[in-house]
Order: C-alpha cells, then structure tokens, then sequence
C-alpha cells in the first residue's frame, strides 16, 4: 500500500493533507523519513512515525477508554465536552464510534471501534451482552432491594418485569448489578423501582472483559487479542 493511503486509512486527514505530511517530512518508517508519498509498503505489522509520534497500522480499530465523569458519548455533545476530545484526532477522523452509550455522569469501561459489524454486535439486543456496574446507592441496601431486583422490578413505559443477571452488595451502599439490557438509564431506574436511588454509577465489565485497574479515568488503550476474546466468551 502506498504511503499516502496508508495515512488516509489510519485518519492523518484528506489524502491532500497526507501527501502534504509526507512531503514536509513528518512521517517516518523504521526511523527513516520517507518523503515519497507513492512509495510502497507491506502493512502487515507495520510501524510508522507522524512528528515523532509512533503508531501501528491496523485494519480497524477497536480501543476501550475509562470514561471520565462529564463527558458525553457524542460527536456533538449538548452541555458537556465529548468522549471523542479525549482521543488522538486520528481516531475519530477515522470513523472510530461509541460502542453503546454511557451517561454523561457514569464513569467506567466504554468501547469504541470503527468496524461496524462489531460495533453492531456489542450494541444489538438480541446479543444480551451482560454489563457490570458499581452503582453507589443514597440509602442503605438491604435483602428487600436485592431481591427485587433479581426477581424483576417493572419500569416506567415497559410491559413486563426487568430482572438483573445478578446482583450483590459490595458495601452497605455500594451494589454491583450485571444487566444483559440497554435501556435507557436502567441500572438508575432499576434501583429506584427496588426503593432506593443511584448516587454514582460506574461500568466495570463488558462480557468477561474488565476495565484494566492501571488504566487511568480519561486515559485509553487498543484492544489486544486477549481483550478482544474475553469480549466473545
């Protein structure tokens, strides 16, 4: 693949702007700067620099952030910064996007990609992807809660009881609730239909994979193959 496509596939702009990039001198491969925008190379693990930055050719990206408090999941947030302004411009240049949605108030694991059929997959109801969150509750919890919430508490404008996949109590106000939906504000108005109300919410899991504990809250990773498979199981 030629230089130039190179850069417009992992989002350094326009094909114009590329080309410029590379004729400025500002991309590297192997510590060599290649100003030839034509010239040709195997993108099979291949390593580049942009104005010292290093980065990895990849087909497609799959990355995880911890989401930060204030933030909202879009590219044209209302009343709070976007998630996307905590990424390298090359990510959502690229067509990198949410993979679901989190409150701008609830922190914790959110996925993003650009590849489509798996943005689709982790999003589509009938997958019931489980999710785990540490929901901080206003009142103590006690067996009454829980139990409603395992045998299903009916919400505002739903037909039919919604049970969580599990729940347990991490501290006298600290639960951990898993849920394979995704509706609107759930966990929130699970816990309020049970009696009780949600102070802070925070996702831990997606599926088996667990928001990394050294992973700083606005700060992001790429998915490794590990990652990507404790998603599938």
């Amino acid at each position: 693949m030629d230089l130039e496509s190179i850069l417009f596939k992992q989002g350094f702009g326009s094909r114009r702007q590329c080309r410029a990039l590379i004729a400025e001198g500002r991309v590297a491969l192997g510590g060599t700067v290649c100003t030839d925008a034509d010239a040709d190379f195997s993108v099979d693990d291949l390593a580049f620099e942009v104005d010292g930055t290093s980065w990895r050719y990849r087909e497609r990206a799959y990355l995880m952030l911890n989401k930060p408090a204030g933030y909202e999941c879009s590219r044209e947030p209302q009343h709070h910064l976007s998630v996307f302004s905590l990424l390298p411009a090359q990510l959502p240049t690229r067509g990198v996007q949410c993979v679901g949605r989190l409150d701008e108030d609830t922190t914790g694991l959110l996925l993003l990609s650009d590849d489509g059929q798996f943005v689709h997959a982790y999003t589509s109801p009938k997958r019931k992807v489980p999710k785990t969150y540490l929901a901080t509750t206003r009142h103590e919890l006690d067996d009454r809660q829980l139990q409603a919430l395992r045998d299903g508490v009916l919400l505002h404008g739903e037909n039919a009881p919604i049970a969580a996949a599990a729940v347990s109590m991490r501290g006298e106000r600290l639960l951990e609730i898993t849920v394979n939906e995704g509706k609107y504000h759930q966990v929130k108005r699970m816990i309020a239909a049970a009696g009780n109300r949600c102070e802070a919410l925070h996702r831990e899991r997606i599926g088996s994979l667990a928001l990394p504990p050294a992973l700083a809250p606005g700060a992001w990773q790429w998915l490794d193959e590990a990652a990507l498979q404790a998603l599938r199981a």
